[in-house]
């Protein structure tokens, strides 16, 4: 699902912002660009959207200012800088020809910087943030679940209007299509007049088209393709994480309607297989974008 949430913390020590934004995604991948100052964050954060998002492509930004107004959370030590100085005076006064350190290296001599204790004291100001984001990021993707969720009722809806008045004509459908296949098999036996018993001929007919009958009946495909909707509908009624329940149900269901498909003897049998597996495949991208 998608999703979009932001918050920011103020303290004494500086500010800090947290940003929580998501795309689809069949699982939960979440990734974090915090800097290197508010590491100590990134693991509670991490197991608090981790524990209450379950599915989407998440991504969790933070950043700060502390209170002097600088981005970076670390210091140059002076007496560790003097000492440096004060080292590299002395090589160059024995080795007139050695260089001067650059300002890299500087900065990479050991205890030259330092985190400053302003930067560490706004970890608990970006967790807090956090969870202020979390809180509006969740109610975000729980308003557009709410849009997906009617959506998904309305093309259940339809499906119900399809399954329904087939499953009452059933009989009706398959009674008439024997009908028609016993005439035209009757007349097909009536053209080869005396050369063929007609009776014994007919009777094989008739076992015949028992058997296909049992075979073309559709009643279980279209009473299993209604359990699954009231299935469908029970799980978006309900509490919780529902994507991967629904991914399983509409596997069922277009399983149902392919079968109804290809066992199809009547033109209505064959229109239905068709708008239902449209309708299908349209809650399946609905699908997609919930949790």
């Amino acid at each position: 699902m998608t999703g979009f949430a932001t918050a920011l913390r103020e303290g004494e020590a500086g500010s800090v912002c947290v940003e929580i934004r998501s795309v689809n995604a069949r699982f939960l991948d979440l990734s974090f660009r915090v800097p290197d100052d508010l590491r100590a964050a990134e693991a509670m954060l991490r197991e608090q959207i981790s524990a209450a998002v379950q599915r989407g492509k998440v991504e969790c930004r933070i950043s700060f200012r502390n209170a002097t107004g600088r981005g970076s959370g670390q210091v140059i030590q002076a007496d560790a800088l003097e000492r440096l100085i004060t080292l590299s005076d002395e090589v160059r006064a024995r080795i007139p020809e050695a260089a001067a350190p650059t300002v890299t290296e500087v900065l990479r001599w050991p205890g030259v910087l330092a985190e400053d204790d302003a930067a560490l004291a706004l970890a608990p100001l970006a967790v807090d943030a956090g969870r202020e984001a979390l809180d509006a990021f969740l109610a975000h993707r729980a308003r557009e679940g709410a849009r997906l969720v009617a959506v998904i009722a309305e093309r259940a809806q339809a499906i119900a209007h399809i399954v329904t008045p087939l499953r009452e004509r059933g009989p009706e459908l398959l009674a008439a299509h024997e009908k028609r296949l016993s005439e035209r098999l009757q007349a097909a036996v009536d053209s080869l007049g005396s050369r063929v018993p007609v009776e014994e001929t007919m009777a094989r007919v008739r076992q015949e088209l028992a058997l296909y009958g049992m075979r073309a009946d559709v009643t279980e495909e279209l009473d299993r393709l209604l359990v699954h909707l009231d299935e469908l509908h029970d799980a978006c009624g309900g509490a919780g994480p529902i994507g991967k329940r629904l991914d399983f149900l509409l596997q069922e269901l277009n399983r149902e309607a392919n079968t109804l498909g290809s066992k199809a003897t009547v033109v209505d049998l064959s229109r239905a297989a068709i708008d239902l597996k449209l309708l299908i495949e349209q809650i399946r991208e609905q699908v997609q974008n919930l949790e």
